[in-house]
């Protein structure tokens, strides 16, 4: 492991208060925010790279348009968050917007379908408006990596819809440090927190259908000259822990991971504490389970 991304909620409420004020102002001494500072500290010192973002945030995806006022205090948001680390690291990187969903694109009503012209248009917006907040602080951010990410939630298979030429892309080709990040929980019949493991009839045939997809958004990423990350993949076990204890799953982690590592793609494995959830202490036999990857992923070295 060399990096860690750390989702942080500003404007949604947490026990009632949030890090950030209605109109994106951040409250640098709130408790979480001198927290979140401690831990990117922690692991810059380790010589990791760190990854923060915008997560969450419905009061943004549910009902964005576009409008000034939306775009004023997202671009607000991001002016603060990046003037206050404007003299960190390179190591130190931006994602603008967790899966972008809802009015920008959802496989569930009430939003449109990701493929929707204005659903398309709309998270092509929301990340420029970011980047160009982020960009327009100097120092440091001048060069610093930023990541935009497709809609539907960020899927992998979005892509070339969100970005589908150089010119729709933020800096429009000429930013060397603005990078894509996209997830995979495909298919989701298999990687689902209630999903099975006999939706594939062997291990060849996943790791073929994984390594392949993989393998075609790398293609169409550099074809557009741009770096790509995957920020988040796993197997969800919702209550099916004995069934997801196998090689089949641990081949899946293997697969994405090296797929991507051969490609020189970076990659960030997602622990929600939950269904995700790979750590000790979240009532999935997270310690173990993570355990029993890693000694798989060394014995198939």
């Amino acid at each position: 492991y060399n990096n860690i991304r750390i989702p942080v909620t500003w404007m949604d409420r947490f026990d009632g208060n949030n890090l950030a004020d209605d109109n994106g102002n951040v409250n640098f001494n709130h408790s979480r925010f001198i927290q979140l500072v401690e831990v990117i500290d922690y692991a810059l010192t380790k010589g990791m790279y760190v990854i923060i973002n915008t997560h969450h945030e419905a009061w943004l995806k549910e009902d964005y348009n576009g409008s000034t006022s939306d775009n004023a205090i997202f671009g607000n948001l991001w002016t603060y968050i990046a003037e206050y680390f404007q003299g960190y690291s390179y190591k130190l990187v931006f994602e603008v917007l967790n899966e972008p969903e809802g009015s920008m694109g959802d496989w569930s009503t009430p939003g449109p379908l990701p493929t929707d012209s204005t659903a398309l248009s709309l998270t092509r917006e929301i990340n420029q408006v970011g980047y160009d907040a982020i960009r327009a602080t100097g120092g440091g951010n001048t060069d610093r990596v930023i990541l935009v990410a497709p809609n539907g939630q960020g899927n992998q298979s979005q892509l070339d819809d969100v970005y589908p030429n150089v010119a729709s892309i933020p800096g429009a080709g000429a930013d060397e440090y603005l990078g894509f990040t996209v997830h995979t929980y495909d298919p989701w019949d298999f990687c689902g927190q209630t999903g099975s493991n006999s939706f594939y009839s062997s291990t060849s045939v996943m790791v073929s259908e994984v390594s392949g997809t993989i393998n075609d958004v790398a293609d169409y990423s550099e074809s557009l000259g741009v770096a790509l990350h995957y920020g988040e993949f796993g197997v969800g076990r919702d209550g099916n822990q004995a069934e997801r204890n196998t090689d089949l799953v641990r081949e899946y982690y293997r697969t994405v991971a090296q797929t991507a590592l051969d490609r020189a793609i970076p990659v960030s494995v997602w622990d929600d504490r939950g269904w995700f959830g790979m750590v000790e202490g979240n009532g999935s036999g997270g310690f173990q389970f993570l355990y029993n990857i890693a000694t798989y992923m060394i014995e198939q070295q």
